[in-house]
């Protein structure tokens, strides 16, 4: 195993650092810092912004400006080998002359793996990877999870009381949470390739599902995902009329909808009791979604948690209590004893205004 110095770690740190800036714009690509250094000494650094713009090393290059000769990249993915939307970042480190490159990990992708580093060693450059694997792989989790299991990661976003309601009995659950926390789920939305919901909300809600971030940040505007299994969604709905977001609705295949011709749809068949949610993540995955964050009442996040089909559990506590009518966080899970009890890791805990974010994994 290859011994990583604290020169390294260092640099591969900046790297990850730079990557995290396009959280919000490089969809369905994955997030990719690159830092070119001679020792201590950085002489570049870029990140990948946009899918169909220059990738992360080759904007550390051009701020090397010919200084890249005898140089280190550091990059937190494995350099591309292929021509895609841009030519291979591997023929442009090797051009540049960089004697080394330091990888966090392997690109996961088929036309990728191991083909950028063998490029770059048949070039005569060093080769080394595994440094800050973890760190890197979570965060591009969403295109891991889209390239290794054929579907997204998914987040459940939920908002509830102390007492674990995220509705009154009537349905009315504006607002359980304060501002600021709404505020702080439009940048986990921003990060999301889609957002999906199901009709239920819908028809209750009526809600737009878009991005409201402050002071014109810069993103691309998550696939908003309806899950209308029987074909009910009015068609004045704001998902389907404001314009603001693509919108995808998935029926079931026994029904034949009568949304617009415009109106973006597949079917899936049903199971038990409902559309199939795993040919639902699959075909998300085909159309490039890396991180899904639901918002749904307790019914589809009951369905995901029971099938096992949430990655990661996003959830806003409000100071508040409902009650015992009130609605539940949700529906269909009911163990009967101790043992079959879903357990949950706590992954972090923030105060967001008065509420408290928690972050929590199956």
């Amino acid at each position: 195993m290859t011994e990583f110095s604290a020169r390294d770690h260092a640099h591969m740190a900046r790297a990850l650092q730079l990557a995290e800036r396009a959280a919000f714009t490089t969809q369905p690509n994955p997030m990719v810092g690159c830092v070119i250094a001679d020792g201590d000494v950085v002489l570049g650094e870029g990140w990948h912004v946009r899918a169909g713009e220059p990738h992360a090393e080759v904007h550390a290059l051009r701020a090397a400006a010919g200084r890249a000769r005898g140089a280190t990249a550091y990059v937190t993915l494995e350099p591309c080998a292929h021509h895609g939307r841009t030519p291979p970042c591997a023929d442009a480190l090797v051009a540049a002359g960089v004697t080394r490159v330091v990888a966090a990990c392997r690109d996961p992708y088929h036309q990728v793996s191991g083909q950028g580093f063998a490029k770059l060693q048949a070039a005569g450059i060093t080769v080394e990877y595994g440094l800050m694997e973890a760190a890197a792989r979570h965060l591009n989790r969403g295109f891991f999870s889209r390239m290794e299991r054929g579907r997204p990661w998914v987040r459940v976003k939920l908002g509830m009381s102390l007492d674990g309601r995220t509705a009154l009995a009537s349905g009315e659950s504006k607002w359980i949470t304060s501002e600021a926390a709404r505020a702080d789920v439009m940048r986990w939305r921003a990060r999301a390739g889609a957002i999906m919901t199901g009709i239920a909300t819908v028809l209750a809600d009526d809600p737009r599902l878009t991005v409201r971030l402050p002071g014109g940040e810069d993103f691309v505007p998550p696939l908003r995902v309806v899950l209308d299994e029987r074909g009910r969604l009015p068609a004045l709905s704001q998902v389907l009329t404001d314009g603001l977001a693509p919108t995808l609705v998935v029926h079931g295949e026994d029904v034949v909808p009568d949304y617009d011709d415009e109106v973006r749809a597949f079917a899936v068949r049903r199971v038990d009791g409902g559309l199939d949610l795993s040919a639902v993540l699959s075909q998300l995955a085909q159309r490039g979604v890396n991180e899904l964050q639901v918002e749904a009442g307790a019914t589809l996040s009951g369905a995901l948690l029971k099938a096992g089909l949430v990655d990661e559990l996003l959830l806003y506590v409000a100071p508040v209590l409902l009650g015992e009518r009130a609605r539940p966080l949700f529906a269909g899970i009911d163990p009967a004893t101790m043992a079959e009890r879903i357990g949950l890791k706590l992954v972090e805990t923030r105060q967001v205004g008065p509420d408290l974010r928690l972050l929590l994994a199956p």
